[in-house]
């Protein structure tokens, strides 16, 4: 797909107000044309409200407006919600991504879909795309399905698997965000040092999934930051690199932590060999992202 006119290069970006979506559209704007839909709200000023859960109102959206490209964001990723809330996180997760699959199909779109490292089960870490999924809570479960509804549904798809997003955000809340606050409130965190993941700024994302749609990739990627690490370990990073005191982070482990309800992989690391060698942004480290994400707050 070489797209060269305005009208071919045309993205929908759903779940515009959540953190990735907002950072994609903040990207994509400058290059494509850009049609960002949300559910609640959005701070997007030509925005198309869209439920992602109402087959008639994506279907509505898409034959209007007809996107050459779709990147879908929109998610319920509160872990825990979905697990007490399966309804709900099926609604969205499972039945909203079908419903995108089906009108990206109806209006030929390429569609880029964004996965999770909690398809896994975490018994091996640093999976690869090879590995087979096995999630042990029902977020992993319903991101999963999704998945089997774009590779069943789509010809030109990309699915992307992220880890722990992270970054600057009005109003949502991610792992770095609350270590930042809690830490400037001199508020003392337990953070578990036996569940490792990969995390992610989501603006280097963002970069990574414009720049599939340049190659026009296709198929299935790990694209998450460079770095293997547990929890306590990134969020003493955090406190280090922003110049906090980090004997307020107290270490614990994942069986003694009750204020989980679903269960976690303890190490659904991700391997990104094969979409490092595919594209030219480089995927960061935990240091290399703290620091711009650092100078962001700056600018």
């Amino acid at each position: 797909m070489v797209l060269k006119t305005k009208e071919e290069r045309k993205i929908l970006v759903t779940g515009s107000s959540g953190l990735l979506g907002s950072k994609i559209i903040e990207q994509a704007r400058r290059l494509y044309e850009v049609i960002p839909t949300y559910r609640t709200r959005t701070t997007f000023p030509n925005s198309v409200k869209m439920d992602i859960t109402q087959e008639s109102d994506v279907r509505q959206v898409f034959s209007h407006l007809k996107p050459t490209i779709v990147i879908h964001t929109a998610a319920e990723t509160n872990v825990d919600k979905c697990e007490v809330s399966k309804e709900h996180a099926w609604s969205v997760n499972a039945k909203g991504t079908e419903n995108i699959a089906d009108m990206s199909r109806m209006v030929s779109a390429k569609i880029i879909y964004v996965s999770t490292d909690y398809v896994f089960d975490g018994e091996k870490g640093l999976y690869t795309e090879e590995d087979d999924p096995n999630p042990i809570n029902y977020y992993g479960l319903t991101k999963l399905e999704g998945e089997k509804y774009i590779v069943d549904t789509c010809e030109d798809y990309v699915i992307v698997r992220t880890s722990v997003l992270y970054g600057w955000h009005p109003s949502k809340s991610n792992f770095v965000k609350w270590v930042i606050t809690s830490l400037e409130d001199n508020r003392r965190i337990n953070v578990v040092n036996d569940h490792y993941n990969s995390p992610t700024l989501a603006d280097n994302l963002a970069e990574t999934v414009l720049e599939i749609i340049e190659k026009d990739l296709k198929g299935l990627y790990h694209t998450a930051g460079s770095e293997r690490i547990d929890r306590f370990e990134f969020a003493v990073e955090v406190a280090r690199n922003f110049f906090l005191d980090s004997s307020l982070i107290q270490p614990a482990k994942m069986d003694d932590l009750k204020v989980w309800v679903a269960k976690r992989p303890r190490d659904s690391s991700l391997c990104i060999d094969k979409i490092q060698k595919s594209i030219r942004t480089k995927l960061l480290s935990v240091n290399d992202a703290l620091r711009r994400m650092k100078e962001r707050v700056a600018e």
